[in-house]
């Protein structure tokens, strides 16, 4: 990456300055938005926990179980 020029430097500090003094209200809107939507919906029927590599393979190997010993009972 090449060296930024004094100006190019001055505006990025100037920014990092900017999002450092705004970070304290925007964790304070995402807390407050955090708040509100537990309590409008304490309970999110459509969030399903991401599974591990392992859980999946039990999964997938339970399921498979589940189909074959349904086949054979037909």
């Amino acid at each position: 990456m090449s060296e930024l020029t004094p100006s190019q430097q001055r505006l990025r500090e100037q920014f990092e300055g900017l999002i450092g003094a705004a970070a304290p209200l925007l964790d304070l809107v995402l807390g407050v938005g955090d708040r509100i939507s537990r309590i409008v919906e304490p309970e999110d029927h459509e969030y399903y926990p991401v599974r591990s590599g392992s859980d999946a393979a039990r999964l997938n190997e339970h399921l498979a179980r589940s189909k074959a010993e349904g086949e054979l009972a037909d």
